[in-house]
């Protein structure tokens, strides 16, 4: 998606300017066509024009999605035209860029287009799984029933995420205050004692000696460790995406101790509730494989869904494929073929994605029971080292004094 520099009318009839992302200058137009502006000027920005931004997560969340959804299912279901909902559920999202999103849509309704195909050229905010769903509602005259599946397809999906990142949340803020304590104690409460340990005259133990020593190598280079720091992160990210950083990342997301199982269990209900959700609403076999590899975020499994496609194409069971890349578990491959077997696959995916739901919330709450002593293990040897740096030579000083 680019950026985009903009002049345009307002409806108070003042020029405005700003920026806007989108996947082309046209759709960039008509974003601007439906917050009610009058477009003037409309050009792309290079990097030293565009505007530095700093966003956190992903820019519409399924929970977003899936109130969307539900919005627009109770209006039409009340018997409200397409274009009235989509202007009432506009108005309604708090999401300013699926507002947007919404806005434009309904503006490509309005002129004679259909809402899937308007939908369409939103499809940087709008997910694939989303507009086919939409489009086959449209064609089979079920637009109700495509808007209450995706809605219930969304809220499990937001639960799933919702599971694994409680599970991070304690681990990610006891490390980073662990990491904040310690360097406000190296760079503000040890010199403060280092001067007093200065006075005695006496060799100092190596407990004590080892925390000045870096409480001074912290001190003097914090600025260029604050650098390095920023370095090796930006290194990371930027070689993450290039192909081979990005499948390292992929394998080490499936093979890291701990998370790689819970990762896996996630990426299987994912690929068994979209398949499942696609499938029963009458989307080919293929399509699905292919919209659902779009939806995950891990290389490798990409890779196996692609390929799995291409042998659906020559005949091929899907069951086969997945067997055969060693990626996916037992369970997931057995579930397939009775699925193919049985002539049910979206009744049988949509099991295999509820008991995958169920093991990633088990599986969470065990990651939080083991990862919990770990984490206190950590503290609580960060804290005695600090304190016997501190007090082993108070002590000694105190012996010092009364053998005098």
């Amino acid at each position: 998606m680019d950026s985009f520099s903009y002049v345009a009318i307002a409806k108070d009839g003042k020029e405005k300017k700003g920026s806007i992302e989108a996947a082309s200058q046209d759709h960039a137009l008509s974003q601007l066509k439906a917050d009610g502006l009058i477009p003037l000027t409309v050009t792309a920005q290079t990097f030293l024009t565009k505007d530095l931004s700093i966003s956190f997560g992903t820019k519409v969340k399924p929970r977003d999605y899936s109130l969307f959804c539900r919005q627009t299912l109770g209006i039409i279901a009340a018997g409200v035209n397409i274009i009235d909902a989509l202007e009432i559920v506009g108005e309604q999202t708090e999401n300013k860029y699926l507002k947007r999103a919404i806005k434009a849509t309904q503006s490509g309704v309005e002129k004679g287009d259909g809402l899937a195909a308007s939908m369409q050229t939103q499809q940087d905010i709008f997910p694939q799984i989303l507009i086919n769903m939409v489009e086959a509602g449209e064609a089979s005259g079920s637009l109700e029933i495509a808007f209450d599946r995706m809605a219930s397809h969304f809220e499990k999906e937001a639960k799933l995420k919702a599971m694994i990142k409680k599970a991070m949340i304690y681990p990610s803020v006891v490390g980073i205050v662990a990491i904040g304590v310690i360097i406000v104690m190296m760079v503000a409460v040890v010199p403060n004692f280092e001067s007093l340990f200065g006075q005695m005259g006496t060799e100092l133990p190596w407990i004590t000696r080892m925390v000045r020593n870096a409480s001074q190598f912290i001190t003097s280079n914090i600025l260029l460790l604050a650098a390095l720091i920023a370095a090796i992160i930006a290194g990371i990210k930027a070689y993450k995406k290039t192909p081979t950083g990005e499948e390292m990342f992929a394998k080490l997301a499936l093979t890291i101790p701990v998370f790689g199982k819970l990762n896996m269990k996630s990426y299987c209900s994912r690929y068994a509730r979209n398949i499942s959700t696609l499938l029963s609403a009458g989307i080919p076999l293929m399509e699905a494989i292919e919209i659902t590899a779009k939806t995950v975020d891990n290389k490798i499994i990409q890779n196996v869904l692609l390929k799995a496609k291409e042998e659906v194409a020559r005949g091929v069971p899907l069951s086969i494929p997945l067997k055969a890349s060693g990626i996916f578990p037992a369970m997931v491959c057995h579930m397939t073929k009775i699925g193919e077997e049985t002539g049910n696959m979206e009744a049988m995916l949509e099991r295999l994605a509820d008991y995958y739901d169920e093991e990633v919330d088990i599986g969470t709450q065990s990651l939080s029971a083991v990862l919990e002593p770990f984490i206190i293990l950590f503290l609580a040897v960060i804290v005695c080292i600090l304190i016997a740096s501190i007090m082993t030579p108070m002590l000694q000083m105190y012996n010092d004094l009364d053998s005098l």
